[in-house]
């Protein structure tokens, strides 16, 4: 049986680092300064032959009202009653505060089972704190090192025991068959049997400026608080992973942090935290680009949506904060007008408008993921897009540049995901850009792929002239003659 350990503590404890440890893989956002990690990040760990899930927290500081470490901190303590296990990380270095007893307090009173820990205790420098976490009254602390993989055999034989005791009640009560999903799937595949299943979901990344409303929406659609969300802007940092069945449809959706101009992220986190966020960008399959009903489409909207065209991934254009609209026709005129002047890169792609704050328009925008991921998906026949070429090059022939007729022969797709085609003909090093682009746009609208990145392949063919490039033969005895004759 699986159980869920949170790692609970003061900032800069190094809960991340030994998230990061436990799962194996760099994920959550590591940074000396306090305060990094603000939302709730799970991930599936593995210590020996234990198999859990565990949950990296925001550091609980004390707060209670609604500024940002108060939220912070609630979403902590929601991370706390959900976990079966709570792992309470002090710092070895710089000993007990007076808010490690507060939280060893509450822990004591609101978690089944918690486990103390002394990180960053290696070296002589760390005895003093180790001995001093006596007094927290959470029996022996773990001596532990995030940072270098030292202790984790003691904290197995601490969770083994509760893991037994856990598995052995849940055999008890209800005997179930555990189905072990495979987290570090990205849902690639050849293009068959796209549809998301539980084991495949739908990778779903939302991206978009600083205070779009990512966080606020995917709360909407999660249909709770599961993250921080407030009217600061550049509250989420770290790319999130989140597990949903949305109408029936398992997704797995990615919060990322807004990402500004290039020329204003200046500190180093700003610039992990948009680092992470493309990563989520390269492992989607559909990307959502919020924008702000009040300032849509500025440059730094454009950017994003055309660097998800360019990553090859399929586009859904959301305008959040339609609530607030009080010309809502005359403003999707315009939307709509500008959506199709400034990114003709993705002619077609479904532009949504939702409310985050009411959960107006939802439907519309999971229809339109829906349709998205199965156009980015989509296979034509040879046959029908060879028909297709014909009707094209009949409609408008390819031009002559330099006097050399550019013969297009046959047609195939290459790959899905997003759609890839490749045209055999002559000369693929002279065609212009602006019959790629005839080409692309008819693909478009006669085998209706609208907004989908299309990516079109010219290819040259092996039957060249095989003299070209030799040198000429030497005359034959009777061409010699011959020749002689006439001169």
């Amino acid at each position: 049986m699986s159980f869920t350990l949170a790692i609970v503590g003061r900032p800069n404890v190094g809960k991340s680092t030994l998230f990061n440890r436990l799962v194996g893989k760099r994920l959550a956002l590591v940074d000396d300064q306090p305060g990094v990690t603000r939302d709730l990040r799970e991930g599936a760990a593995r210590l020996g032959d234990l198999r859990f899930t565990v949950i990296d927290t925001a550091g609980l500081e004390d707060a209670n009202d609604d500024s940002l470490p108060g939220r912070m901190r609630r979403l902590t303590e929601r991370a706390v009653d959900m976990a079966d296990i709570c792992l309470f990380l002090v710092d070895a270095r710089t000993g007990i505060t007076p808010t490690d007893r507060v939280f060893a307090e509450i822990l004591r009173k609101r978690a089944a089972h918690v486990i103390l820990a002394a990180n960053k205790a290696e070296g002589a420098a760390a005895d003093a704190g180790v001995l001093e976490a006596w007094e927290l009254g959470l029996d022996e602390p773990i001596r532990l090192s995030a940072e270098h993989g030292e202790g984790l055999n003691e904290l197995y034989a601490q969770l083994m025991p509760i893991a037994d005791e856990m598995a052995k009640r849940a055999a008890q009560d209800a005997p179930v068959t555990d189905v072990m999903l495979d987290e570090d799937d990205t849902g690639e595949t050849d293009g068959a049997g796209h549809a998301p299943t539980p084991e495949r979901p739908l990778q779903v990344a939302v991206v978009g400026r600083p205070n779009a409303g990512k966080s606020t929406l995917i709360n909407r659609i999660l249909g709770e608080d599961r993250l921080l969300t407030g009217p600061e802007a550049g509250i989420t940092r770290d790319a999130i992973s989140l597990r949903v069945n949305w109408d029936g449809i398992p997704m797995r959706i990615f919060d990322t942090a807004g990402m500004r101009k290039k020329a204003r992220v200046q500190e180093k986190l700003e610039k992990l935290s948009v680092s992470d966020g493309l990563r989520a960008v390269k492992f989607a399959e559909v990307v959502v680009v919020l924008l702000d009903a009040a300032i849509p489409f500025e440059q730094q909207d454009l950017r994003i949506a055309d660097l998800a065209e360019r990553e090859g991934r399929a586009v859904v254009v959301a305008v959040n904060k339609w609530d607030i609209e009080d010309d809502k026709q005359q403003k999707l005129r315009d939307l709509k007008e500008a959506f199709n002047r400034l990114l003709p890169q993705l002619r077609g792609a479904p532009l949504i408008t939702v409310s985050a704050k009411t959960g107006r328009g939802l439907d519309r925008l999971h229809a339109a993921i829906l349709r998205a991921h199965e156009v980015w998906n989509r296979r034509v026949p040879t046959a029908a897009l060879n028909r297709w070429l014909t009707g094209m090059l009949e409609q408008h022939p390819p031009p002559a540049p330099q006097g050399k007729r550019i013969k297009l022969r046959y047609m195939t797709q290459a790959k899905t995901r997003p759609p890839g085609f490749v045209v055999m003909c002559s000369h693929p090093d002279k065609m212009p850009a602006s019959y790629s682009r005839y080409l692309v746009n008819g693909l478009r609208e006669d085998f209706d792929m609208p907004g989908t990145p299309i990516r079109l392949h010219m290819r040259g063919q092996g039957d060249k002239n095989p003299y070209k490039g030799k040198k000429k033969a030497a005359p034959s005895r009777l061409r010699k003659h011959i020749e002689g004759r006439r001169s």
